[in-house]
């Protein structure tokens, strides 16, 4: 179990013990190799069911509220998630993956209803007013993208009736989440952006991130003692690299290059690698330090913590805020409730750093690529990896597949690399303990996948089987055709005693497409012969045919008649004025 998940079970005892304080707030700072840095920030608050029933909010966020009351919501979960996670280098994934989605925006939640039909309404009533509400593209999650997992997800509050609850997930990977879905992020708080740890909270810094996760979570606690709670969690984990962050604000005389290349000049530097750790500080890293404390926190949690080697010096400012060691590698500090409040970790030689901090290794690797060619047909490939040498890894593994992707699973192929490093083919049975497939219909719904698999100690197990490429309508392309059709990444839950989810990269799906400049030419073409048939067809209508000499006597014709009849005019008027004088 990580450390960010001991400190949140400790601030959820406090949080369902405590009464005298129904916010909680708490951020991890974790230098990750080789020269990036994990920043985890959790909120949560708490209201009572009463008072959410009777729509008294005051900790909890009440636009959210009343929308999880109208759309009969018990529980929910929403992501905003945006880059990827390199297991290889920063090891296992925060919150064991269970404050993560996958790449764009990912919701599910459990609604009450009585069937099937109603708890789909409510369900589209939710993304609605949820697009409204975070000023995402949730509205586009309909029919084709919304899917019933039937063992990927587990509720994680107190239900006490559970028979009428409907689990519905949605993806939308090609969302791009940006500043305009922090800012309604951060007016759920109950200190909004103003101060406590969520002052940090800044768009150019969050989004200038190599990776970055929102969660929202909401869901019923029952302590043993008391009254049932409505609970919110709010997490942001971003991974920030130290010299891009620092990059802009270190003058140039200051820049370490290295003057053994030969392009190296006064306006080129190349950076030079060292081995010591790179120094920082939140205000360098964040572009301002923590406005001293939300005054609806307790103040007396320790709500900034750090994991560095016991033997790093840190530098808290003010210089009387005093360190609490958890373990041997976290020390935690109490902000001043209204001074502003940094941390700075001074570079270290690496020969003065006698121990680092441990990177939990993952359970499992997982990665997923389309394969073949051709606009018709294609291929999936997965591939599982198992690092550790003494027990198997069992899962379940769900996908969620457009309709234009119709995959046949009569052609799942299976094979095994084991420890001995040799390749061969396997029978599926092998691997693949339960399946529940669930076909897609056309531009109806999407097709649904989930399979119990298990993989061997020190085994690599890679998955294939074929898809077809379905033709679109030309209405129902995006503007963006050529770019390729995003395919939501797959979500990979390990059976353990928390739960670990681990989610793959998307994809993107080359369709067959058309040459859009067709109408175009189309339409040029249906015109020009129009206008040329009408136009000769008019002419014959409507035109005399002469000959020369005849168009010169109807010319003169023509003048001798009009001459004639302004002169018949004008004896007229004065044969008028004659008769009036008269």
């Amino acid at each position: 179990m990580t450390i960010i998940y001991i400190l949140a079970l400790a601030i959820a005892a406090l949080s369902v013990g405590s009464a005298a304080s129904n916010y909680h707030e708490n951020l991890l700072l974790q230098p990750l190799p080789p020269s990036s840095l994990l920043a985890s920030f959790n909120f949560r608050s708490n209201a009572t069911q009463t008072s959410f029933q009777q729509q008294h909010f005051r900790y909890f966020p009440r636009a959210l509220g009343q929308i999880l009351q109208h759309a009969n919501t018990r529980e929910l979960h929403l992501r905003f998630t945006t880059g990827r996670w390199d297991s290889e280098s920063w090891g296992s994934r925060p919150w064991d993956g269970a404050k993560e989605g996958g790449t764009g925006v990912e919701l599910w939640a459990w609604i009450e209803a009585a069937d099937d039909e109603i708890a789909f309404s409510k369900w589209i009533t939710l993304t609605q007013s949820l697009s409204g509400l975070f000023c995402a593209s949730l509205n586009f999650i309909d029919s084709t993208r919304t899917t019933r997992p039937v063992a990927s997800f587990e509720a994680t509050g107190h239900h006490v009736d559970s028979d009428n609850l409907h689990l519905l997930h949605g993806t939308l990977p090609g969302e791009v989440v940006c500043t305009e879905n922090l800012t309604p992020f951060l007016k759920l708080l109950p200190c909004k952006g103003k101060a406590g740890v969520a002052s940090l909270l800044d768009g150019h810094k969050l989004f200038d991130a190599a990776w970055q996760s929102m969660a929202i979570d909401v869901r019923p606690v029952c302590p043993s003692s008391g009254e049932c709670l409505m609970q919110i969690d709010q997490t942001v984990d971003i991974v920030m690299d130290i010299e891009r962050s620092k990059r802009p604000r270190v003058p140039a005389d200051k820049l370490v290059c290295d003057t053994s290349k030969s392009y190296h000049a006064r306006d080129t530097c190349y950076p030079l690698e060292t081995t010591a750790a790179k120094s920082w500080s939140i205000s360098e890293l964040f572009g301002r330090t923590v406005s001293g404390s939300c005054p609806l926190m307790d103040t007396q949690e320790k709500t900034v913590c750090l994991r560095v080697p016991p033997t790093q010096e840190v530098r808290p400012s003010p210089e009387l805020v005093n360190a609490r060691f958890y373990d041997q590698f976290t020390r935690c500090y109490t902000p001043p409730s209204s001074e502003p409040f940094d941390l700075d970790v001074p570079e270290q030689a690496a020969i003065n750093i006698t121990s680092s901090v441990p990177l939990e290794e993952p359970v499992l690797h997982a990665e997923r690529t389309i394969v073949g060619h051709g606009q018709e047909r294609g291929g999936m490939r997965i591939i599982f990896d198992n690092p550790s040498s003494e027990k198997p890894v069992d899962f379940i593994y769900f996908e969620s597949l457009p309709w234009f992707l119709r995959p046949y699973i009569h052609t799942l192929q299976s094979t095994i690399t084991g420890p001995d490093g040799v390749r061969r083919q396997a029978p599926t049975t092998d691997f693949i303990r339960e399946t529940f497939y669930r076909p897609g219909v056309d531009r109806e719904r999407g097709t649904q996948l989930e399979l119990a698999l298990s993989v061997p100690p020190a085994s690599t197990v890679t998955l294939t089987y074929d898809f077809e490429k379905a033709i679109l309508r030309y209405t129902e392309y995006p503007p963006d055709a050529n770019r390729g059709f995003n395919v939501a990444p797959a979500v990979i839950k390990i059976a353990a005693s928390k739960p670990i989810y681990i989610r793959t990269t998307s994809l993107l799906l080359p369709l067959p497409t058309p040459d859009f400049s067709m109408p175009y030419n189309v339409i040029i073409l249906t015109s020009t012969v129009i206008a040329l048939a009408f136009g000769s067809i008019f002419n014959l209508l409507v035109r005399r045919f002469v000959t020369v000499e005849e168009a010169a006597a109807l010319r003169a014709q023509t003048f001798k008649g009009r001459l004639g009849g302004k002169i018949v005019a004008l004896r007229d008027r004065i044969r008028g004025k004659s008769a009036k004088v008269e």
